[in-house]
């Protein structure tokens, strides 16, 4: 579950601006979804082998240049298929945990 869920939040951050490896770890960092480097590069491969992101070289002002990860129609089109499946997913588990509290209440 949790690998669907970073593949979620990776592509939700690249669909809203081309990002740097870095940049994604940073803000998923501050969202308390520790990633590391190890976790993130295999994943970026995948994603990018299975036609969902592409990604451009951008020269930088310190260093090497950087690459850049941007989504694809194809990856647009599995974010959204993502993001349904999620909704019903955190819908799912409020349902239960609703249920579940009432019943607490009750006795």
């Amino acid at each position: 579950m949790k690998k669907g869920v970073l593949e979620l939040c990776i592509l939700s951050i690249i669909s809203e601006k081309d990002a740097y490896a870095s940049d994604m770890i940073e803000k998923l960092k501050k969202s308390k979804l520790i990633v590391v480097e190890g976790t993130l590069y295999p994943l970026l491969t995948r994603l990018k082998n299975e036609g969902l992101l592409s990604y451009r070289w951008e020269e930088s002002k310190a260093g090497p240049p950087r690459k850049y990860y941007l989504t694809t129609e194809i990856g647009e089109q599995v974010l959204k298929e993502l993001n349904i499946s999620w909704q019903e997913l955190v819908d799912a588990v409020n349902d239960i945990i609703q249920k579940s509290k009432s019943k607490v209440k009750t006795k």
